[in-house]
């Protein structure tokens, strides 16, 4: 098991929070929303005794990882930075990467940016998409045009997302995590678009106790997290949509070629949102060995079944990571 003492390391004058642990080819895991490095607990004792190095951050400004000032910072191309720095300290030419969430689409993106560094990816939940033609917030505007509705990711972007997340923070993540899983059923499930007048607590369903996947124990060390931190960090990817938008023209078109694995949950709301993506995978990713989904289980993926991600795991890396494919 990963110890929760982190080790030290400073990535240009911050201070990250990072677990490592195990020895052998090296695998980074990048967590999602509304979670922590903490999410991958469960799986990481398999991946340590099937002979691999672990390395699990939590993200700038989630958990123990400080968060720059400089929005740049925040960006695709600042974490990948800052993951290329991470590599250096330990003394790491090359890894593996598993990113569930947002720790996918920054998995995609530092495989598009540096294949030299990261040389296989293992994406969960979040299926990644190729740059848009026009920058978001003119896709959000659009969307709000047709619609009358308020999409989540342009919520996210504003001061008042941060506020109203931050009133409660059980509640809050008790929302989120429930409505976003497999278990959610009929209107508890998660609605990715905004009534006008709405906030974001009013597209999820609290149900008045600790997701059922978790146990309350674990539910407790998200919220003490989050109640040191607040979610100003964790919400910072979606402050920084534009300006990804803007600096990565450099990679419109680029479809990673190194050995790839989606996994999803069959009943997650979000693929439901993104299956055109979800159905591109094969393109967005030429050396895709394979997409499951996981009957009944929702976003979390990596806490709602993680037994059968080991299971789909472990043979992609046997035949990509030890075998240098």
């Amino acid at each position: 098991m990963i110890s929760d003492q982190p080790i030290n390391v400073v990535i240009d004058g911050l201070r990250w929070h990072v677990r490592v642990a195990g020895e052998g080819p090296a695998l980074l895991l990048l967590h999602g929303f509304p979670y922590t490095g903490f999410q991958f607990r469960l799986i990481v004792p398999a991946l340590l005794e099937a002979g691999y190095r672990v390395i699990v951050p939590d993200l700038p400004g989630v958990g123990g990882s400080e968060l720059s000032e400089d929005p740049l910072r925040s960006t695709q191309l600042g974490r990948v930075g800052d993951l290329i720095a991470l590599l250096d300290q330990l003394a790491l030419p090359q890894v593996t990467l598993v990113g569930h969430d947002v720790g996918s689409t920054l998995s995609f993106a530092a495989a598009q940016m540096r294949p030299d560094r990261f040389t296989a990816l293992a994406l969960l939940s979040t299926p990644p998409a190729l740059r848009a033609p026009i920058r978001p917030t003119a896709l959000w505007a659009q969307m709000l045009e047709t619609t009358g509705k308020t999409f989540y990711q342009s919520y996210f972007g504003r001061p008042q997302a941060t506020a109203e997340l931050d009133a409660d923070i059980a509640r809050s993540l008790r929302a989120i995590m429930h409505s976003i899983s497999g278990r959610a059923q009929g209107q508890e499930r998660w609605q990715p678009m905004l009534e006008p007048g709405q906030g974001f607590l009013d597209s999820v369903f609290d149900p008045q106790h600790c997701p059922t996947f978790l146990t309350q124990a674990d539910f407790d060390h998200y919220v003490a997290q989050y109640t040191r931190t607040g979610f100003h960090g964790a919400l910072a990817p979606y402050r920084s949509k534009d300006s990804d938008w803007a600096l990565g023209a450099f990679l419109a078109g680029c479809r990673p070629s190194q050995p790839a694995l989606f996994l999803g949950g069959a009943s997650d709301p979000s693929i439901e949102r993104m299956r055109g993506q979800y159905d591109a995978l094969p393109e967005m990713l030429p050396n895709l060995r394979g997409k499951p989904l996981c009957p009944n289980v929702g976003h979390g993926l990596p806490e709602e079944a993680p037994q059968w991600v080991v299971e789909q795991l472990l043979p992609f890396l046997r035949t990509t990571v030890t075998a240098g494919a």
